[in-house]
């Protein structure tokens, strides 16, 4: 299992821009697909999810700003982020698991698989 974030750079407020987790070794609908962030000095938050049915899950700091979807012919889960804040300047990493419990999607200790991480940096 494999993943691979891209995507990531630098934007100023306000701007957009489209993340991608590029995965092999397992199928994107076997899986729950999380995006988490890392901000200095902060600890590692869930930003949001995609189940195995399909359903989305967002925390609350993105929700109706960010939007996570995938693309099963191209292995790839992208996670869309408009009117960036400069708080959402952080590591953006996606995780994969098989199973985990509804309600504990944002639980860091719920993922066996990581991705290396892409920056994001919202700035003027």
């Amino acid at each position: 299992v494999q993943l691979v974030e891209s995507g990531g750079g630098l934007v100023q407020p306000g701007g957009s821009l489209r993340l991608s987790c590029a995965v092999s070794g397992f199928t994107i609908d076997d899986y729950v697909i999380t995006w988490f962030r890392q901000a200095p000095g902060k600890e590692r938050e869930g930003v949001s999810c995609l189940r195995r049915d399909g359903s989305t899950y967002y925390a609350d700091s993105v929700k109706d700003r960010f939007t996570i979807s995938s693309d099963n012919a191209k292995s790839t889960v992208y996670l869309q982020m408009n009117s960036l804040k400069p708080e959402d300047t952080a590591i953006y990493y996606c995780a994969a698991q098989n199973r985990v419990i509804k309600g504990r999607e944002f639980g860091i200790s719920e993922y066996d698989y990581w991705g290396q991480g892409t920056q994001v940096t919202v700035s003027s």
